[in-house]
């Protein structure tokens, strides 16, 4: 039994099965075929539905950088709204009917790998000017007078405005081009938020993408290697553990807003037998992050296995890059929890 993206629903995923749910009229194999007059689009495919959008979270007023905390549990509750609203709509969508005679290019795993890489070179750029804004145009944290907040908060929320946008719109049509502005965007705020915590931690940012790196690699072998693979009551356990994180961090940080909790990290700053809560939640979002990712390579190999068009390797690098970055930012978090009660 295959299954969606890190961000897609947990329902059956034969491909008689989610085709008739999807698609009005759908037969399987040794049923009558379907009524004519069903609405196609050009390919001859079904018409997807139209998705009901979301609503964008808003972000904090930050004005200083003693309000870090609060942003970065805002991009907690972002991301995980990123991957609760990309895993709800992209049902269906790789394994949608192949394309017809007019559509000769195919999704590969080559090709979204390539893709990938792109994603990742433009948020590695725009990173460097993140990081660059923030320490007020040096690059040494040390030689930063003042921090500006600007980068990250504009990159934090224009990513995830945009990320809504591309997930509710792929079912019509996939945009390249939104894909690479949301990496652009993703980018400045990677760059803002590191910068300031490296000038608070030196050499926490080279722990971090080191750890993060680490779990994706080891992911990605264990996939790769058929020891570990998405499944139907795991995918269950992730969307529900999905949902109470992101309550979780929304309720963290209207009590680190309103001043009801006092500590730096909110919440996850309450010590439980001496150790933070922060960094007992953060291990259980490590988990379920590269759980996340086992659902985007399970997303692409499907994509590619019911030879999906060529246009969907781009979601597939999306989704890899909204798992990657959400993995970063908890790691980051974790250890500068850590670092920050020695």
């Amino acid at each position: 039994m295959a299954l969606r993206n890190p961000v897609f629903n947990s329902d059956a995923f034969s491909q008689d099965s989610r085709a008739a749910q999807t698609y009005p009229g759908y037969a399987p194999k040794g049923a009558p075929s379907p009524a004519y007059g069903a609405q196609t689009n050009q390919y001859g495919q079904p018409q997807y539905g139209q998705p009901q959008y979301g609503q964008p979270l808003t972000p904090p007023n930050a004005q200083n950088p003693q309000q870090a905390q609060n942003q970065a549990q805002w991009s907690s509750a972002q991301h995980a709204a990123q991957q609760a609203a990309y895993q709800a709509q992209m049902e269906g969508m790789y394994a949608a009917p192949s394309a017809g005679a007019l559509e000769t290019d195919r999704m590969t795993v080559e090709d979204t790998v390539m893709k990938t890489a792109g994603l990742f070179a433009v948020l590695l750029i725009t990173a460097v000017v993140g990081w660059v804004w923030t320490l007020g145009g040096t690059f040494d944290p040390a030689r930063a007078t003042s921090y500006s907040i600007i980068p990250w908060a504009v990159g934090a929320l224009g990513a995830f405005v945009l990320s809504m946008v591309i997930i509710f719109s792929s079912r019509k049509k996939v945009r390249p081009g939104l894909i690479l502005v949301y990496a652009a965007l993703e980018g400045l705020f990677i760059g803002g938020i590191s910068a300031f915590f490296e000038g608070l931690y030196p050499g926490i940012v080279v722990q971090a993408t080191l750890a993060t790196v680490s779990v994706v690699g080891v992911t990605l072998a264990l996939f790769a290697s058929g020891k570990i693979r998405a499944s139907k009551k795991a995918t269950k356990i992730f969307m529900i553990a999905m949902i109470g994180y992101l309550v979780f961090s929304l309720l963290n940080l209207v009590l680190m807003w309103t001043g009801v909790v006092q500590n730096p990290w909110g919440m996850r700053g309450a010590l439980i037998f001496g150790i933070p809560l922060g960094v007992i939640i953060g291990v259980f979002v490590v988990l379920m992050a590269a759980y996340s990712l086992v659902l985007d390579f399970d997303n692409i190999q499907q994509g590619v296995k019911n030879g999906a068009p060529r246009q969907f390797a781009w979601m597939g690098a999306f989704g890899i890059m909204v798992t990657v970055v959400w993995l970063y930012v908890e790691i980051l978090r974790i250890i500068a929890i850590v670092r920050g009660s020695e």
